[in-house]
């Protein structure tokens, strides 16, 4: 299944005739594919589900490409960044590429299912946005939190599976449901992930986010419990290159206060809604890729 995603996404670029971009996209390493996943499991692997999938994920990776720009992020599933190898313009340009060509073949699909798909970019490009501008100071707002994770990361998931139901003729409006609580749980479980899985483990150095500017959901329910003194201590580690003693500080609070929990509970809460909206339909794929989301360890 990821495989033919894998072959279309090439046709597709080699439609370009540029072996410039082949070759840079071939540094590229291959992720999960959640969306396209996502997208054949609703829709089925007609060719159009599987143009489908492959043009979504021409879309995330372009994000990707741009997102490690903006976080000035030198590693990508723990091999080094096209920007980091090649540098930003290039990066950035490939990006470019990538979220034009994809544009160019949803018109291959529907208008409807263009619509959704540029909208649910729109919303990650906001999302980019917005998580940079809460990157220049400690927040501890969850309801811009959750405003920017739905944004950045839940948009394009919850339009990959309204769009496939757009295209199989299911209820739209129960599978864009299932797709936004999926996407903000995945979201949730990526930054507890930071915190609790080792460096190898993730591919970059744990608690990472802290370091980098990102006030996750760990970290915000954290300081609602901390005393005063705390919460100043607290955010005085914001974006700084944490030493031993300050990590077991910060870990052993989250431990005593049990945020880490917390978020999980809340991430579980969220996957269970989403199971919820697509019960009629008892697809049990559907089911496992939101189960299987909540257990991974990376």
């Amino acid at each position: 299944m990821v495989k033919k995603v894998d072959e279309i996404i090439n046709i597709f670029l080699k439609d370009l005739d540029s072996d410039i971009v082949c070759k840079l996209f071939a540094n590229i390493s291959s992720g999960k594919k959640l969306r396209a996943k996502l997208i054949l499991k609703i829709a089925g692997e007609s060719d159009q589900a599987l143009a489908l999938a492959a043009i979504v994920e021409m879309i995330q990776v372009a994000s990707l490409l741009h997102d490690d720009v903006i976080d000035d992020s030198n590693t990508r599933r723990g091999q080094k960044s096209i920007n980091a190898i090649f540098g930003n313009k290039t990066a950035i340009m490939l990006g470019d590429i990538l979220y034009s060509k994809a544009y160019y073949e949803l018109n291959s699909i529907s208008k409807e299912v263009a619509k959704v798909i540029s909208n649910g970019v729109t919303e990650l490009s906001i999302g980019e946005l917005l998580d940079v501008e809460l990157s220049k100071n400690f927040n501890p707002n969850k309801k811009l939190y959750f405003e920017m994770i739905y944004k950045k990361t839940a948009s394009l998931i919850q339009a990959s599976a309204k769009s496939a139901a757009i295209i199989s003729k299911k209820d739209e409006k129960s599978f864009s449901l299932y797709g936004k609580n999926l996407g903000i749980a995945f979201q949730i479980i990526d930054d507890i992930l930071d915190i609790t899985s080792d460096s190898k483990t993730l591919g970059k150095p744990a608690l990472h986010d802290f370091k980098e500017g990102k006030t996750t959901l760990p970290y915000i329910l954290l300081y609602e419990k901390l005393s005063n003194n705390d919460k100043l201590k607290l955010k005085k580690l914001f974006k700084k290159d944490l030493n031993d003693n300050e990590k077991t500080w910060l870990l052993s609070e989250m431990k005593k206060n049990g945020v880490i929990e917390e978020s999980l509970k809340i991430a579980k809460e969220l996957a269970f809604e989403a199971k919820e909206n697509i019960k009629k339909y008892k697809n049990k794929d559907l089911e496992d890729i939101i189960n299987n989301m909540i257990q991974r360890s990376y």
